[in-house]
């Protein structure tokens, strides 16, 4: 399957991403964000919160994190991309706290991309809002199974 947008346009007159695809890993109901999580994340219970805040249907799956590497590596995931957790919507993956805006516009546009991320765990980003703490800057990153990235947002 492959989506036309955006990182097509990007990424794609230079001939970057190819061939790109991706696999579709659960989240089979369209639209329902399947979140892969471990057993004592918080901060991921913080942005499954935002997410259902904003109007998406989550369904947590807690589990080893052996089951999200597999994950990740079969979207294209590569270790600069990694967070706390992986999601899956509509055939996209989903690493890290990605705010819901994003990822609604991503479902929108349909880019031709394998997901997208906010690798790390910047403060201020939904799920790692810190009382006191200023918020840090920081990008969401659109990935191919190729692992060329694009910055999709600034935040």
């Amino acid at each position: 399957m492959r989506r036309k947008g955006m990182f097509a346009g990007v990424l794609g007159a230079a001939g970057v991403l190819g061939g790109a695809g991706y696999a579709v890993l659960g989240g089979a109901d369209e639209g329902v964000i399947t979140v892969y999580k471990t057993p004592t994340c918080e901060c991921c219970v913080d942005w499954v919160s935002h997410l259902r805040d904003e109007g998406f249907e989550v369904e947590p799956v807690v589990t080893e994190q052996r089951e999200i590497n597999r994950v990740r590596r079969s979207h294209g995931i590569t270790p600069e991309l990694v967070s706390c957790h992986t999601a899956v919507v509509d055939g996209y993956a989903v690493e890290g706290h990605v705010p819901a805006d994003d990822i609604r516009r991503m479902l929108e546009e349909q880019p031709a991309i394998s997901g997208l991320s906010v690798p790390g765990m910047p403060i201020g980003s939904p799920g790692m809002e810190i009382p006191g703490q200023p918020d840090e800057s920081y990008q969401v990153l659109a990935f191919s199974d190729r692992g060329h990235t694009a910055v999709f947002s600034e935040h």
